[in-house]
């Protein structure tokens, strides 16, 4: 690495500690362990000391540098916070201590948060299992730090801790815009519906199908890489159809399933489990589908609009209703008699497309909006590295 100041090896700056307790199998552990990528150290899992196979454990300490020897190639390196001292790992994870009269702990931190230096640890690991190559003790040392003097180290953190408060607050106010304009879409459809005056009708009175599919036997071991469109509970995001993750089942099973054959414009909707309420119109170009028993297909007659039912039923009034049907049911599932029951309201058929056509329309911004967050969060991740490799080149 190209820096204006001495490269010096880790064995200069840190100091190998372990910390060995023998298991007592009357104890409990709270472990620690490294996220990968640079995400660092985290609490991990309880155990009792009869469940550890290991006859010992290691302590760390607040300020420990620590890694996981075998994921250290895909950066599992982390400065031991203040919230976790006192906790265990395995022999996996060595922990140092820094020489913080040469070193800053969170120096170092942001050193092992770079890309470039996952990438030189990569280079010293062993081992025949490309995913679990272990990078030792003494190739770890050898790796070399730029050291510049502790208070151009102190500036560097702070530019680099200045920055990355930037970054954080553009992604905090991209998503709260995001969350703002969902939160008038739910407030116009609040509006629009509690306005209205036309007389509520039973939906199994202006729908022709009501019903939810079937699990293939198997399950998800049995899907193929291709075939009939299989729609599950994570392809209906609310008032918006999910291609990612859609799965298959063969041509044949989806005949054996007649009864749940989706078609474009149906309205589906979610009625068991987290994302219950959950609902979408079938994609016009869904060509042939079919859904499992967490999905109702519901399909309206001529009289009923298959976006206005869809938005109907997102409103927070009906959301509210579908959750309390929950807590009425055996099973925390909506059943086929709830949905017909369902009061819906029914304008004349032009009364909905011009309420379809403006809420279409917001809910437009709100993808535009997501677009554009999502869009921030890749330059965000994009600019992290540009500004960590300026960092400890010297260029900042």
């Amino acid at each position: 690495m190209e820096s204006k100041w001495p490269m010096v090896k880790l064995e200069k700056v840190l100091e190998l500690e372990l910390r060995p307790e023998i298991v007592d199998v009357n104890k409990q552990y709270q472990f620690a362990g490294i996220k990968s990528f640079g995400k660092g150290v985290f609490k991990a899992n309880l155990k009792n000391g009869f469940e550890i196979k290991s006859k010992k454990l290691f302590k760390i300490k607040k300020n420990d540098f620590m890694y996981m020897k075998i994921m250290a190639w895909e950066g599992a390196f982390g400065l031991v916070p203040e919230e976790l001292d006192g906790l265990y790992v395995s022999g996996q994870f060595p922990t140092f201590i820094i020489n913080q009269r040469m070193l800053l702990p969170k120096y170092i931190d942001y050193f092992f948060k770079m890309k470039r230096t996952w990438e030189e640890a990569a280079r010293r690991s062993s081992g025949t299992n490309v995913r679990r190559r272990a990078l030792h003790i003494e190739n770890f040392l050898e790796i070399e730090i730029p050291l510049p003097p502790l208070e151009e180290q102190e500036r560097i953190v702070a530019r680099i801790e200045e920055l990355l408060s930037r970054t954080k607050e553009a992604r905090r106010l991209r998503a709260e815009a995001v969350r703002e304009a969902e939160d008038v879409i739910d407030m116009e459809l609040d509006k629009i519906f509690k306005t209205m005056n036309f007389e509520p009708k039973r939906l199994g009175d202006v729908t022709s199908k009501i019903g939810s599919g079937s699990t293939p036997k198997g399950g998800r071991a049995n899907y193929p890489d291709s075939g009939v469109f299989f729609i599950r509970s994570l392809n209906i995001g609310m008032r918006k159809f999910q291609w990612k993750d859609i799965a298959f089942i063969h041509k044949s099973t989806h005949e054996s399933m007649k009864s749940t054959h989706v078609y474009p414009n149906d309205v589906l909707l979610n009625i068991t489990g987290a994302s219950i309420g959950r609902v979408a119109c079938a994609p016009i170009d869904i060509g042939e589908a079919n859904v499992n028993q967490h999905v109702s297909i519901i399909r309206p007659l001529e009289m009923l609009d298959s976006r206005y039912l869809m938005y109907w039923l997102s409103t927070p009034e009906t959301q509210k209703l579908i959750t309390q049907k929950k807590k009425g049911a055996t099973r925390e599932a909506l059943t086929k008699k709830q949905i017909e029951e369902f009061p819906t309201p029914l304008p004349p058929l032009e009364t909905q497309c011009r309420i379809v056509a403006y809420l279409d329309s917001l809910q437009a911004k709100v993808d535009e909006l997501k677009k554009l967050q999502k869009e921030t969060e890749r330059e965000m991740e994009e600019l992290v590295p540009s500004i960590l490799d300026k960092a400890f080149k010297g260029e900042m």
